[in-house]
């Protein structure tokens, strides 16, 4: 979700040192490298606006003045060539039902208030029905769900997984289960209302208190509209999504959602088992095992449910929103039940609090959290010209016991889109973040939808503003559109520079999937050329990685302007790693295969000729 509340960090700021001592650190200290394993690559697309070819984009427009996506847009075609672009798994964001402006009555869906729906179209955090899709997303929303599974067909068949969203930590104020299957009661059904707190309640209350809509901009930007009057009929009022326990939220909380209830406390005691001491080193088997005979609160059975119904239609893995605000003893049950169904499962996790990243992925049996407040935020720093990239290397040094488990991106639905001026500017002036990005760990990769071609998100949607792609809005997104070419996916309307940023991803990507060093070893090589090498330039960034079978460096060069030309130095203790000896070896790019350099190894020490032109990077490999 967009981040309305501040999250508690680390209470000091971490101190890395310019040029920090070289080490030797295995990479994938918990999973063991192997030939045999390589990356994992997850191509985000939001669902909604991935085969819109409306161009009007009006502000606030509805489908039928802005248009809207369809699971039938993504073909044989498109998924092949999101495949071929180096995807091994694709997250459809905004699949289960969620609140939005439009009649399905006609379908036996109920209406939502405009009240609590932020946009036209709709949250997809604001989940209506767990065990449906989004009508929007259907040709015959009658026949929606089965439309998402011929989806599902089609992505398995070109050898790609599928990730969908599950929030377990909100849902919209106007859930209505339609689709339940038969046993399955309804959120808050047996919920006692009298009081504030009951573990097996669904829901937080505010006893006999009738809930008030916050005093936010008006719906539909003022548009007439037969249920907009500012008033919801809740009570007695829940708490809010984020925690809001007021009756009438702020504007700026998410007052189209409601707080689910894990068994915490209103004090912050936990009112279910808890694991016990050394079930961080345990399996998921085992963690399933330990809560096969325990009394759970009812939130966490009726989501387990939710997610193996996913399962068993086949999907292949979620992302978690919000997953800090759920206990992580919810997780280790509900994640270990999905593993024990599917044990190849994909399961990534919105985590912003470093303190708790070791806990989620531990004990919660997370695969995957965010990369999102060291690595992520300190690239986006380097950009903008606030910080040295040496900073990377202490950041990936301190995070290395679970590198393997901090997905990188540098664009999502959240996020500022990469190549918006309020980000890096271009698609161009992002190619060395995304280099290193993809690069610096063995950690999977994600891009956005649009990311590969340069999408800068500058539209005005109406609840959406610019800089970020709206997820609130029907909207076109103009770049994606252009590689989209009204359904022919072979990006025949875009530019000489777009078709080649693309190009860029696409060699990037599958270089990633095929490369054992990805998956192997890390050393930075900062240290042995900052302030010591003459044109070693300030935004300048410099790694190894390898394998027994593959010996990378990479070389990134973040300034858009300078032009760097220096004699690189590789430490003797890196190359006796490698079992390199004196004499002359080549170093070939692996992007383009047209940049080859020598590597003249003395007494143990090797120096290498670098000219990398601005926003250039290299995977140079030891031939």
């Amino acid at each position: 979700m967009i981040k309305k509340i501040a999250l508690i960090f680390f209470a000091g700021a971490l101190v890395l040192a310019t040029g920090c001592k070289t080490k030797d650190v295995k990479m994938n200290s918990e999973k063991k490298a192997t030939t045999t394993e390589h990356k994992k690559v997850v191509y985000q697309v939001f669902t909604r606006l991935f085969g819109n070819t409306n161009t009007t984009n009006k502000p606030w427009g509805t489908i039928e003045e802005n248009g809207v996506g369809k699971f039938n847009d993504f073909t044989d075609k498109a998924l092949q060539e999101i495949k071929d672009l180096g995807v091994t798994h694709i997250w459809y964001t905004g699949v289960p039902h969620h609140a939005l402006v439009r009649d399905y009555t006609s379908y036996g869906i109920s209406n939502d208030d405009p009240d609590v729906v932020k946009g036209r179209a709709g949250s997809p955090y604001a989940v209506k029905d767990y065990y449906n899709v989004n009508p929007d997303l259907a040709v015959n929303p009658a026949n929606r769900l089965a439309e998402f599974e011929a989806l599902i067909a089609r992505t398995h068949k070109v050898g790609m997984k599928v990730i969908i969203d599950i929030v377990p930590n909100h849902i919209a104020r106007k859930y209505e289960g339609k689709s339940n299957p038969k046993g399955v009661k309804d959120f808050g059904a047996d919920d006692d209302v009298s009081v504030e707190y009951k573990r097996d309640n669904n829901f937080y209350y505010i006893p006999n208190t009738r809930f008030e809509v916050p005093d936010a901009p008006k719906p539909l930007n003022g548009e007439n509209h037969p249920l907009v009057d500012g008033k919801f009929d809740e009570f007695p009022a829940k708490w809010t999504g984020n925690g809001s326990r007021m009756a009438k939220p702020d504007k700026n909380d998410w007052y189209e959602t409601i707080k689910v209830n894990y068994g915490i406390r209103p004090d912050g005691g936990k009112d279910f088992p808890e694991l016990p001491a050394g079930f961080d080193k345990k399996d998921y088997k085992e963690h399933f095992a330990f809560w096969a005979d325990k009394n759970v609160p009812n939130s966490w059975v009726k989501f387990k449910d939710i997610a193996l119904y996913w399962v068993a239609k086949g999907v292949d893995g979620f992302r978690y929103d919000m997953a800090e605000m759920v206990p992580y003893e919810f997780w280790s049950y509900m994640n270990s039940a999905i593993k024990m169904t599917n044990p190849d499962s994909f399961l990534m996790a919105e985590v912003y609090n470093p303190r708790e990243y070791r806990n989620y992925i531990h004990l919660g049996k997370m695969d995957y959290l965010y990369d999102k407040v060291e690595t992520y935020d300190k690239l986006k720093d380097v950009i903008q010209g606030r910080s040295w990239p040496d900073e990377i290397s202490g950041i990936q040094y301190n995070m290395m016991d679970i590198e393997h488990h901090m997905l990188h991106f540098l664009d999502n639905h959240d996020e500022q889109r990469l190549a918006s001026p309020e980000f890096a500017g271009s698609g161009e002036r992002g190619k060395p973040l995304m280099v290193v990005s993809t690069t610096l760990s063995s950690s999977p990769t994600m891009i956005y939808f649009g990311q590969e071609v340069g999408e800068p998100g500058k539209e005005d949607a109406g609840f959406g503003t610019h800089s970020r792609t709206s997820i609130f809005d029907y909207i076109g997104v103009p770049h994606h559109q252009r590689w989209m070419n009204n359904g022919k996916f072979d990006g025949g309307q875009l530019s000489a520079n777009e078709k080649e940023l693309r190009d860029f991803y696409k060699r990037l990507l599958n270089f990633s999937l095929k490369s054992s060093a990805l998956m192997g070893a890390y050393q930075e090589i900062q240290g042995a050329n900052r302030n010591i090498v003459q044109g070693y330039d300030k935004d300048l960034y410099t790694f190894a990685r390898w394998s027994k079978e593959e010996q990378l460096i990479v070389v990134a060069n973040f300034s858009s302007t300078i032009v760097s030309n220096y004699e690189m130095r590789v430490p003797a203790d890196l190359l006796e790693k490698w079992n390199v000896k004196d004499g002359t070896y080549t170093l070939v790019d692996q992007l383009y295969g047209k940049y080859k350099t020598e590597l003249k190894v003395t007494n143990g020490e090797g120096r290498a000729s670098i000219a990398i032109a601005p926003s250039e990077s290299f995977i140079l490999k030891l031939q």
